[in-house]
């Protein structure tokens, strides 16, 4: 019979040990102040984030609470992420710590914290799954980029509305079921015929390099972590075959 101190090892949840996060994350900056944001925003901790930027922001300007901290912190939970330490439920947590942490910012600002541009994301009609949707948006969100989240299940005809409305860099989809990956060359179809010709970036299990690359406008994503490079991309001006000759060349 084995240990039970080896016992425990077998059933820890790695999955929610926030501890090895920490272990694992790196400084993000040299202020003290900056940094606890930082570390708030790794251990997801919306409430002491929320104390502790309420407080801050009476010795510093919301922007630079916003860059040297939320977003900072962001960003390495995004590194942790990519690494396999953290999954999706600390990505959540984070996400959201950071975004009640940017409104408070915005409140002092008297205004929204300018935006670098918009991202429509959604999940396949049919497709109720949107995990990888739900990573994506944090991601997003962190690189400073407004995202017009349309949710799971949508109609082709509403994702190609919204692209016609919020006129977004960059549209991704994601599909985790082969049945409601078709949905994706209609949308591409139905953006060419009204003249968006946006990167459209698609992912999820159900979809692969082969398929997403047969027809205009479609980029593969193979990971989630690539949509804020991918989003870089588009805003600094480059086509969506030049970004497929990058990604899936």
């Amino acid at each position: 019979m084995k240990p039970k101190s080896e016992t425990n090892k077998i059933f820890t949840r790695y999955d929610i040990n926030v501890e090895v996060a920490r272990q694992t994350a790196r400084k993000v900056s040299e202020d003290e102040n900056l940094q606890k944001v930082a570390d708030c925003i790794v251990s997801g901790n919306e409430d002491e984030l929320e104390n502790l930027v309420k407080s801050i922001l009476h010795i510093k300007e919301p922007m630079e609470i916003i860059n040297g901290g939320l977003i900072a912190g962001m960003k390495e939970v995004s590194r942790l992420w990519e690494l396999g330490v953290y999954f999706l439920p600390q990505v959540i947590l984070s996400s959201d710590s950071m975004i009640a942490g940017i409104k408070l910012c915005e409140q002092k600002l008297g205004r929204p914290m300018e935006k670098k541009a918009k991202v429509v994301t959604h999940t396949a009609e049919g497709d109720i799954h949107d995990i990888g949707q739900v990573i994506v948006n944090a991601l997003l969100n962190a690189a400073g980029y407004e995202v017009i989240n349309l949710g799971a299940d949508v109609p082709v005809d509403d994702v190609i509305e919204a692209c016609r409305i919020h006129k977004p860099i960059i549209v991704t989809g994601t599909a985790l079921m082969t049945t409601t990956m078709t949905a994706f060359p209609k949308i591409a179809f139905g953006l060419k015929q009204i003249n968006l010709n946006i990167p459209f970036i698609c992912g999820g299990g159900a979809v692969n390099e082969e398929f997403v690359t047969s027809f205009d406008l479609g980029i593969w994503g193979k990971e989630a972590s690539q949509a804020p490079a991918l989003a870089e991309d588009a805003l600094n001006g480059l086509s969506w075959l030049e970004m497929r000759t990058k990604w899936n060349g």
